[in-house]
């Protein structure tokens, strides 16, 4: 009977709302960032969208460690990536100004992808080395006076909750700019709408803002174990069930 109930709302309540929340927040941004710059235009009604999100999914929202983020100061964010609703968590909840980089099939969705492009996200081009490299040019771009960048090292949703590979590019971005490391602990996303799934499940969400790792007297040979110092720390405020039993 609760699955019903859940499908009814999600396809009678759910589904129609949301939607028409999109379509009038990617229009804010296309409409009002080109004129009045992405600052503002392209973080304040994205951020609203997603939180209206997470509470139209019936999601019980916590998160922790505000107090250890400066909103005058730029990072790079690097979280764990459970699902869809990664974002809107993110987003929604870290009260901190972001740029995202994405992937370049984003781009494709109507409306979307022009919005975020107006807001000043960033697609990732993997076609070549080359295109990697300009697509980190393009990321440290965007980074300044309080504007943060926000990546998943793992590239992709995880198939199973738990953490997968850390790749090197946020990494470099902060050694390059010289800008502290903030591991977040991403909580519940996979419960709430898994890789491959369109189906719902109200659950509780967890957001773990850790404190941040300086870089600035780093050399590029210490990027390797910071990318592990970073990833331990986001395993460490894992739910049990997310954590490798090894």
């Amino acid at each position: 009977m609760k699955r019903i109930l859940i499908f009814l709302y999600q396809s009678l309540i759910f589904a129609p709302i949301f939607l028409l929340f999109t379509i009038l927040t990617a229009l804010t941004v296309m409409a009002f960032a080109p004129v009045f710059g992405s600052r503002y235009w392209g973080y304040v009604p994205p951020r609203w969208w997603s939180r209206l999100t997470c509470w139209l999914a019936l999601c019980r929202i916590k998160s922790s460690g505000h107090e250890n983020l400066d909103s005058n100061q730029s990072y790079v964010f690097v979280a764990n990536h459970q699902g869809a609703f990664d974002i809107f968590l993110i987003y929604g909840f870290l009260n901190q100004n972001i740029k995202w980089v994405q992937k370049a099939s984003l781009r494709n969705i109507p409306l979307v992808g022009f919005a975020s492009e107006m807001a000043g996200h960033v697609f990732v081009d993997n076609s070549s080395p080359a295109a990697r490299v300009n697509t980190i040019n393009e990321a440290k771009k965007k980074v300044t006076d309080g504007v943060s960048i926000m990546l998943f090292p793992e590239g992709a949703r995880s198939h199973t909750g738990k953490l997968g590979r850390f790749k090197r590019g946020a990494y470099q971005v902060a050694y390059d700019l010289r800008l502290p490391i903030v591991p977040l602990t991403i909580n519940g996303p996979f419960d709430v709408m898994k890789r491959g799934s369109l189906c719902l499940k109200p659950n509780k969400l967890e957001l773990v803002i850790h404190k941040p790792i300086c870089t600035e007297n780093l050399n590029e040979c210490d990027i390797p174990t910071l990318i592990d110092e970073s990833r331990e720390i986001i395993h460490s405020a894992l739910w049990e069930k997310f954590k490798d039993q090894n």
